[in-house]
């Protein structure tokens, strides 16, 4: 196969994409899916055909657009400006006939800008709201831009430079110098140095190695990992590609959950893309380095997002955690050595490569380098897929970016980390995004989930929805999750209906601690992390539902 000429092909699409008057974004992300941007993608079209238009306007179906709260989004690009200049929300088939026939065309007609009509000036968005102006994108950077399906217009973005740099420039060892000296962690929750995961993997001796990419997303209210494969699935390839060069593995895996039938759509397109263009299989770009991927179906088990669970069901069997040591970078996948990563953390990766690790190493904090994604869900009145640096703080994230509340009432908690994580009240908001400070508040990061509550929402309500999902995700292996779970739970629920008392109180506390030191896994371990958190900041609550002697 000819070697590719990324230089050459980034060229072409960026004159092709020049040739164009304008060029129209329309969010096809499962979000914006759901809500009817199929047929807003199809009105778009016609219209355009029978304004004569459809030669002279780029149509680009993209992933997320970020603000999902207020999809069907539709971004118009006009007079080859960088970036949208219009963006319209909550936009239906009719509404997409007037923008083409009553802003786009008289725009085009004009040479230049034309004022939006009063009638569809409701329909804008404005682009200066924290909501847009505070994120820093470096993930979510293509996400909403380009078209997903397109190899094309990621490389025009800049994308396989990372790999074709270090492929001419940088030995393996470099490589995993350069990820380690960024201070990335790993993104799925767990924060473990990437750089070091690479480095134990690389060491390790056996026989083939592999690359894992966890995209087994489970936490409610999560679909941070979901949008990236949606929206850039090149990215996450080419972050797996290089970790491959790190770490001397010639074979990837994409695990990604069957709930996902777009995200895995378009995953299995871009690698057949990127085999399509030498930049998957053998001798990639010219040189001795191999390396293919496949994709590996799960079948939605929550607890299959534990390393070891995982490589059990890529290997066809339960997926059941197992005891570590070894881990999975000495013994994994077959017995091999296996580097397992999640979707977030491989996506950030190509861009730590092209711009260096001290530009990385520049944003976040001390112990938390880079920037975060968040699936901001709940009552905010601007919520949907953000990226923020580490450091920044919850209260410039709900107030700020997510524009406060959004049913009126005052806040009064955040949920993070999904159901291994824990709630902070708001008085803790100025707590900045960080590993080590969610800990400390008895909560985590988790993969990205962040849930806006009001005063209408009940903490042992929250605490026993979240604990019901983690009985029933349970792989029922260990004790202590299998049976601690479910009598906690039981608890919970009496003391929810005003049947509990103050014993009943006392061993959902025996039994949180139980479950923390005597599960296998991560899942029972942390478990009872938003009982406990509750307790810990909303003890008041449970109390007044506690059953006295006199009652």
């Amino acid at each position: 196969m000819t070697e590719p000429d990324l230089k050459k092909i980034a060229g072409e699409e960026l004159a092709r994409q020049g040739e164009k008057s304008a060029r129209i974004a329309c969010c096809a992300s499962t979000g914006c899916l759901s809500s009817g941007s199929g047929e807003v993608m199809e009105a778009l079209l016609e219209a355009l055909s029978s304004h004569g238009l459809a030669d002279k306007v780029e149509v680009v179906p993209t992933g997320c657009m970020g603000l999902c709260s207020h999809g069907p989004l539709l971004g118009l690009e006009i007079g080859g400006e960088d970036g949208f200049r219009f963006l319209y929300q909550e936009v239906n088939p009719l509404l997409t006939r007037l923008i083409v026939a009553e802003h786009l065309l008289p725009s085009l007609e004009a040479g230049g800008d034309f004022p939006v009509p009063e009638f569809l000036s409701s329909h804008l968005l404005p682009l200066d709201i924290p909501f847009f102006t505070r994120q820093e994108k470096v993930v979510l950077a293509n996400a909403g831009r380009i078209n997903p399906e397109r190899i094309e217009e990621y490389i025009a973005a800049g994308g396989y430079r990372a790999l074709e740099k270090i492929l001419r420039e940088k030995t393996p060892d470099a490589v995993i110098e350069e990820v380690a000296r960024s201070g990335l962690r790993g993104r799925g929750g767990g924060g473990y140095p990437t750089g070091v995961k690479w480095r134990n993997t690389a060491d390790s001796r056996g026989g083939e190695k592999f690359i894992i990419c966890n995209g087994d997303e489970g936490d409610p209210g999560a679909y941070m990992d979901r949008s990236i494969l949606e929206g850039d699935p090149h990215a996450v390839i080419e972050g797996m590609l290089i970790a491959g060069y790190a770490v001397g593995a010639q074979s990837g895996w994409f695990y990604i959950r069957a709930e996902y039938p777009l995200a895995v759509e378009r995953v299995e397109k871009a690698l057949k893309q990127a085999r399509g263009r030498g930049l998957l299989g053998k001798n990639i770009l010219g040189t001795d380095f191999s390396f293919d991927c496949r994709v590996r179906l799960g079948a939605g088990a929550f607890v299959c997002g534990e390393e070891t669970a995982l490589l059990a069901s890529v290997e066809g069997k339960r997926g059941t955690p197992r005891p570590r040591p070894p881990y999975p970078s000495q013994s994994g996948l077959w017995d091999s050595p296996s580097c397992v990563n999640n979707v977030e953390t491989l996506a950030n990766v190509p861009a730590i490569i092209r711009q260096g690790a001290g530009w990385y190493a520049g944003m976040g904090t001390e112990t938390s380098k880079g920037t975060k994604v968040f699936a901001l869900t709940g009552k905010a009145r601007y919520s949907g897929l953000i990226e923020v640096p580490m450091g920044t703080t919850l209260r410039e994230i709900v107030e700020e970016i997510g524009g406060g509340s959004s049913s009126g009432r005052p806040l009064k908690a955040i949920q993070t980390g999904g159901p291994s994580g824990g709630v902070i009240p708001v008085s803790l908001l100025d707590t900045p995004v960080c590993y080590e400070k969610f800990q400390e508040l008895g909560s985590i990061m988790g993969s990205g989930g962040m849930i806006v509550m009001d005063g209408a929402d009940s903490m042992a309500e929250i605490a026993a929805f979240y604990l019901e999902f983690t009985v029933d995700e349970s792989c029922g292996k260990c004790a202590p999750c299998r049976i601690g779970g479910k009598q906690m739970l039981d608890l919970l629920k009496k003391i929810a209906a005003g049947e509990g008392n103050a014993r009943d109180l006392s061993q959902v506390r025996r039994l949180s601690e139980a479950m923390r030191r005597g599960s296998l896994c991560g899942l029972g371990q942390t478990a009872p992390n938003p009982v406990d958190s509750t307790l810990r900041y909303f003890e008041g609550e449970y109390l007044n539902l506690l059953k006295t002697d006199d009652d």
